[in-house]
């Protein structure tokens, strides 16, 4: 297994997306600089979506602008047709992730479109990001189950998949949307879309923690080969298309296995679950993550030579 991980922190977009308030858009912007802080690198920053649906994303040229910007730093814009990666584009966002359904009645739910065009959309997307010298990645959603359609097959995800990687993107996602997988379907799931990527595409997982199972289905999409995991500060979120979706595994909870197994992450653990009680004083509730609460627990010092 890799010796170390890159993580995603999901929180400032799909976090916050959940929320039954709207943070203020001052607020977000120390959110992301706090987590940048802490030494995360990518961060999904906000979604260019109709902002009726969801109005937590309504502000989201105004959180770029409002970002202090490093050459290090990719700051994601999630986008689900061509309206809104062209205001990611104007916006700034240096890097854009595009969202297709593997269930078709969720697709629809989601983006008012089937999964076909919404993959149509991507390979649009995909071109236009290229062209733009910005890099583009797409996530498979519900690849692990559908609140409307049930059980997906894994013959249905590697479609998707294999669809979707004509566009060559430099990562594919696929994501527990609803939180109902567990170690073995992800060992199962990962293997089975290895075959039909081109060994340049790198490989993410993005899991929910609605039944409990996030974080060992992180470790076992690890010893699969996924390069990358999303996670989300505090463990906040969910999907607002999703019924009883909750949020994604904590960012904090997933550093503290990772690197108490001796696999790095380049996060400053003490900074994240600092991060992680700023968020619930400003959210005014509790948060999931488990950290938070329990705070770090360090590792002995080296005995020292009498």
């Amino acid at each position: 297994m890799m010796r170390s991980v890159e993580i995603v922190d999901v929180g400032p977009r799909d976090g916050l997306q959940m929320e039954p308030g709207v943070m203020p858009t001052a607020a977000k912007v120390e959110f992301i600089e706090r987590l940048v802080a802490a030494g995360l690198r990518r961060l999904e920053v906000a979604s260019f979506v109709n902002p009726k649906k969801v109005p937590q994303m309504a502000d989201a040229e105004q959180v770029l602008a409002g970002l202090s910007r490093r050459a290090d730093a990719h700051y994601i814009g999630l986008v689900l047709n061509r309206r809104g990666f062209d205001r990611a584009l104007a916006a700034g966002c240096n890097e854009v992730g595009m969202a297709v359904v593997a269930s078709d009645t969720f697709n629809r739910r989601n983006q008012g479109v089937g999964t076909d065009e919404s993959i149509d959309a991507w390979l649009d997307i995909a071109q236009s990001a290229r062209a733009a010298g910005i890099r583009a990645q797409v996530t498979v959603s519900a690849a692990f189950g559908c609140p409307f359609e049930g059980e997906i097959a894994v013959e249905r995800v590697v479609d998707v998949v294999r669809r979707c990687a004509a566009a060559e993107p430099f990562e594919i996602a696929i994501a527990d949307t609803i939180g109902v997988g567990v170690p073995t379907q992800v060992t199962e799931v990962v293997a089975a879309v290895r075959k039909v990527l081109p060994p340049t595409t790198m490989l993410r997982a993005h899991f929910h923690n609605t039944r409990n199972t996030g974080l060992a289905n992180a470790y076992a999409a690890l010893q699969a080969g996924v390069s990358t995991l999303d996670a989300s500060t505090g463990g906040i979120g969910g999907c607002p298309f999703a019924p009883a979706a909750t949020g994604n595994i904590p960012t904090e909870d997933l550093v503290y296995m990772l690197e108490r197994g001796g696999i790095a992450t380049g996060i400053d653990l003490d900074a994240l679950i600092a991060t992680g009680k700023w968020l619930q004083e400003t959210l005014g509730r509790p948060v999931p993550g488990m950290l938070v609460k329990a705070g770090n627990f360090p590792r002995p010092k080296a005995s020292q030579a009498a």
